[in-house]
């Protein structure tokens, strides 16, 4: 017997676009940076979200201290034990 797909939670009201969150939580991202981005794309459109950009310094080339504060910033745990590496793969999946 097929197990049936279980209904994802309901997103909220603070969700613009439940449709590109829907598929961004399949491909693994997490809710806070799925409503981002679904949130990004709705106020302007998909294609200009994947443009927009920052002038932000590689994870590679900063310090584990300036890994270790922005990882603080966006409320990631266990960042205390983790090595520079597992820092940088925190920060990107988050």
């Amino acid at each position: 017997m097929a197990a049936k797909e279980q209904p994802r939670e309901d997103p909220g009201p603070s969700v613009k676009d439940d449709e590109l969150y829907e598929a961004l939580r399949r491909e693994g991202n997490s809710k806070e940076k799925s409503a981002r981005i679904a949130n990004a794309a709705a106020n302007s459109s998909r294609f200009a979200v994947g443009r927009k950009g920052g002038d932000a310094q590689d994870y590679a080339e900063r310090t584990k201290d300036e890994l270790l504060q922005r990882a603080r910033e966006v409320g990631i745990e266990g960042r205390s034990t983790m090595t520079k590496d597992e820092l940088i793969e925190a920060l990107r999946d988050h």
